[in-house]
């Protein structure tokens, strides 16, 4: 098969922190080599595409803003389309408070009677936020969560991500989500798409993680490669329901699959 296009992990899969992955930047340049278009999307909504920007040329690695889709992109992209003004609570760390602001969304408290409620990963989450949370949702506010990553690995190692704080909320609040955002959801299989300007059956994704990467690929018709540089390894893919079409050590093998 002859992709066109390719869709990137971040973290686990290209980067760990902001050091490159050993082997990506081989990768990279391979997929550069065979003129495909890339972009690399990410369930992180802390950071805005420009700070992602900053972040990967940090590790050796030259992309622009417009190559970078993030959850706190599918989040806001949905709420301006779906809640163009709306007044927002959210749990999450500056950037996506930003974020939404920049959408036009009104941040508002819990006492504000928000009609939409946004959780994210926050780094200081705590019991004042989880009451917070409850207080904003108790009047029938839609809920959204950025992202559904429970685990994500950092450079110190695997720590508790957003998904981790929305079903904190979800179990306070006795309710689900109405929708998550970032991948796998069809908010973000569209938003890629649309950015990449191509049909899924010519896109490759590749990535580390079986129920997002991987699933987000699945779903929308792409191809789909898992890296074992994350949060997968032999025994996650001996009992998955998540099959990808190719498994490779890391990026640097995809020079391989591009010349099958």
């Amino acid at each position: 098969m002859e992709y066109r296009g390719v869709v990137l992990d971040v973290d686990g899969t290209v980067v760990r922190g902001d050091v490159a992955i050993p082997g990506a930047l081989d990768g990279l340049a391979a997929i550069d080599a065979a003129g495909l278009d890339r972009l690399f999307v990410s369930n992180n909504p802390t950071k805005a595409p420009p700070a992602y920007e900053s972040r990967l040329r940090t590790a050796g690695i030259e992309a622009t803003a417009d190559e970078i889709v993030t959850s706190g992109t599918t989040t806001t992209v949905y709420l301006a389309e779906h809640h163009p003004g709306a007044r927002t609570f959210c749990i999450g760390e500056s950037g996506i408070h930003d974020q939404l602001r920049e959408a036009g969304l009104e941040l508002v408290t819990p006492d504000d009677e928000p009609e939409v409620v946004v959780v994210g990963i926050d780094r200081e989450f705590d019991f004042d936020d989880l009451r917070d949370a409850y207080v904003a949702l108790r009047d029938g506010a839609r809920f959204y969560g950025t992202d559904p990553d429970i685990i994500i690995p950092t450079a110190d190692g695997d720590i508790p991500g957003s998904g981790a704080i929305i079903h904190a909320v979800a179990g306070v609040a006795g309710r689900d989500p109405d929708e998550v955002f970032g991948k796998p959801s069809t908010v973000a299989q569209r938003v890629v798409l649309d950015r990449l300007g191509l049909p899924p059956e010519d896109v490759l994704v590749v990535g580390d993680r079986l129920d997002t990467d991987i699933a987000f690929g699945l779903d929308a018709g792409m191809g789909t490669a898992v890296v074992k540089t994350g949060v997968t390894d032999d025994a996650t893919l001996s009992n998955t329901a998540f099959e990808p079409d190719y498994v490779l050590d890391g990026l640097g093998d995809i020079e391989r699959l591009l010349s099958e």
